[in-house]
């Protein structure tokens, strides 16, 4: 019986500790700074999902964003801006947002894979990143009639310093946000 009674206290931890990052996205994905440069504005959600890689791995990381983005995708004000809706996710930013799909799964999959390898951690958000660049540039280009190039300097480049540094502060921090999470769980 108590072999029983341990998972489900463990997946039902894992359950709130999800929901839990999913609200914390929710909290802080609205609070954008516009750029007169680009329709795509400065967020900390791309900041929220490192630390989701090291809290909840690759599996729970993608439930959580997948998760913000129905959220967001049905109406609730959790995107940039305080928008939401389905006409903001298939909108020109709309790539940047499905490919927090893929950062999730990317940086997780190298935490969980790697553990204890910052340098590896970092890489994994810097090839997640790259993808949701990609994707992101890719459908804003689209959207908005633009070449690949004209769309990476919108939607890219005056994104890349802010977004090392927040890979930095995640790499810093996550292994002892993950610890602390571990242990108010338990």
């Amino acid at each position: 019986m108590e072999s029983m009674a341990k998972p489900k206290k463990n997946m039902t931890a894992d359950m709130t500790v999800t929901a839990l990052m999913t609200a914390i996205t929710c909290i802080l994905g609205p609070f954008s700074l516009p750029i007169p440069i680009s329709p795509v504005p400065i967020s900390l959600t791309n900041l929220v999902i490192y630390f989701m890689a090291y809290i909840l791995g690759a599996k729970k990381a993608l439930w959580a964003c997948a998760l913000y983005l129905l959220l967001g995708a049905v109406g609730l004000p959790v995107f940039s801006g305080f928008s939401g809706g389905l006409g903001k996710l298939l909108g020109p930013t709309g790539g940047y947002l499905i490919g927090f799909l893929f950062l999730a799964a990317i940086a997780g999959f190298f935490v969980e894979r790697f553990p204890g390898k910052r340098y590896l951690h970092a890489a994994g958000m810097v090839i997640g990143t790259a993808v949701l660049y990609l994707f992101g540039t890719v459908w804003l280009a689209g959207q908005m009639n633009l070449s690949f190039a004209a769309a990476l300097g919108v939607g890219v480049i005056p994104y890349l310093p802010g977004d090392a540094a927040k890979i930095f502060l995640a790499v810093l921090l996550g292994t002892q946000i993950r610890r602390s999470v571990e242990r108010a769980v338990r």
